[in-house]
């Protein structure tokens, strides 16, 4: 087994990351950190706090270096963070001292490494937006047109009450749809760091809100007009926003799982996996794979959460926490999002399958519906105890409910209470209003 699903050559189709895969990877790390050291060289000049020609170089220099991840490595085991090894290696890279003496002005190492973990997020919940919207417009369309399909609603594993395909669909949906709509509180969350050794900005001077502010808009983040060293709030609030994302797709795995077993076979998965000695299977590791990640992003996320415990000013510790669980977390919510738009895209309800449930149950699925009827002509509490007695006779004589409401209440007309399309309630409405919702959404920022 790899160290890592989401890297491994041989899991890669199995727990497909797509793009989200390339921000977490060593150079893309330094990449980053280049960005924001040559970015703050740039708003440093442009504040006069370092010259003009060394921001210039600088900011240039910082696009077009190259350094290689494994000869910082000696560097970051001995100092337990790649700042300093890279800053070292950027000096020598530049070969012009009187320039490099300017690199990484009155910043920290933490201020480096947090503020390009933002900017690699904010990359990352772009993916996720493109993603989630991909899934909610397969979703829609599903709930769209089987608005009207009527199938058993199931309730501790047995039939309740008649429902629909398309309100299933939406019930998958809707949570999803509430995710989308938080993305630009995270957004709002995706701070800059810059306050120096202790938080203080000591270092920066008295322009250090200045440069900090001006540094959040030309990367693009937000200010938080202060310290966060000590302070994970974009960290769990991502990490939160995750874990309800892998929870809301790990019910959609687990309702596939559950629909596409022998059996019941209400749905149809347009992809399936097979057994190495049974040649009938066809396995649903797709929505496996979502259960799975759903289980893995709730681990991760206590972690997370606990990490953000850091110890006075700056914490080693709990920040070498979420180095280890963050990545992770990450990537499997990209992995969660792939097989879902998979997923979605070819699944297809069988209405044979629904029609044939919903009548195995000798019309139970009714009994509810039935009750209701009989207030007609008698106390609720009455129609209640009718109707479990009928249902005890079904087991006891085998005769399907519809028969015996017939028999025992000849004067009503009760052809509405077990017809299944008669019996949805709201749950058209619900799928369209689903459906309704997603197509007005408006379009993703830029």
């Amino acid at each position: 087994m790899a160290g890592s699903v989401f890297d491994s050559p041989l899991y890669a189709r199995l727990f497909p990351t797509g793009e989200v895969g390339r921000l977490f990877t060593d150079s893309a790390d330094i990449r980053a950190m280049l960005i924001v050291e040559g970015t703050l060289a740039k708003v440093q000049g442009a504040l006069g706090v370092i010259p003009e020609t060394s921001a210039a170089f600088l900011h240039r220099a910082a696009m077009e270096v190259q350094i290689d991840p494994a000869g910082l490595a000696d560097a970051t085991g001995q100092n337990g963070v790649n700042v300093p090894g890279l800053v070292a290696a950027f000096r020598k890279a530049l070969e012009a001292p009187e320039h490099a003496q300017f690199v990484h002005w009155g910043a920290t190492s933490q201020d480096i490494i947090d503020t390009a973990l933002m900017l690699r997020l904010k990359q990352v919940l772009s993916h996720y937006e493109t993603a989630l919207r991909r899934v909610l417009l397969a979703l829609a369309t599903l709930a769209e047109a089987h608005a009207e399909l009527p199938m058993p609603a199931r309730t501790w594993g047995q039939h309740a009450t008649p429902t629909s395909f398309g309100a299933i669909a939406a019930a998958w949906g809707t949570p999803l749809l509430g995710l989308l709509q938080e993305l630009e509180h995270l957004r709002a969350h995706l701070w800059v760091s810059l306050s120096g050794a202790a938080g203080t900005g000591a270092a920066l001077g008295d322009t250090a809100g200045e440069t900090r502010a001006a540094l959040a808009r030309a990367l693009g983040l937000a200010d938080p007009g202060r310290s966060w060293h000590s302070d994970r709030t974009p960290i769990t609030l991502i990490a939160g926003w995750i874990t309800r994302l892998n929870a809301a797709l790990g019910k959609m795995g687990e309702d596939l799982g559950t629909l596409s077993m022998t059996g019941i076979g209400e749905v149809r998965l347009g992809t399936s996996g097979g057994s190495s000695t049974m040649p009938q299977k066809q396995n649903p590791v797709g929505p496996g794979v979502l259960s799975a990640l759903a289980v893995q992003a709730t681990a991760l996320n206590a972690t997370l959460q606990g990490a953000g415990l850091h110890r006075l000013e700056r914490d080693g510790p709990a920040w070498f926490a979420e180095w280890l669980a963050l990545p992770q977390l990450c990537l499997g919510a990209a992995a969660a999002l792939e097989q879902a738009g998979t997923l979605v895209e070819t699944l297809a309800p069988n209405p044979g399958a629904m029609t044939a449930n919903l009548a195995a149950g000798q019309g139970l699925i009714h009994a509810e519906a039935l009750s209701f009827a009989l207030t007609a002509k008698l106390p609720r509490p009455e129609a209640q105890a009718e109707v479990k007695a009928l249902c005890r006779k079904v087991a006891e004589t085998g005769q399907p409910l519809p028969a015996l409401a017939a028999h025992a209440h000849p004067d009503l007309d009760l052809s509405a209470v077990f017809d299944p399309a008669r019996q949805l309630g709201d749950a058209p409405a619900t799928a369209r209003r689903f459906a309704n919702a997603v197509r007005a959404l408006p379009a993703p920022p830029g």
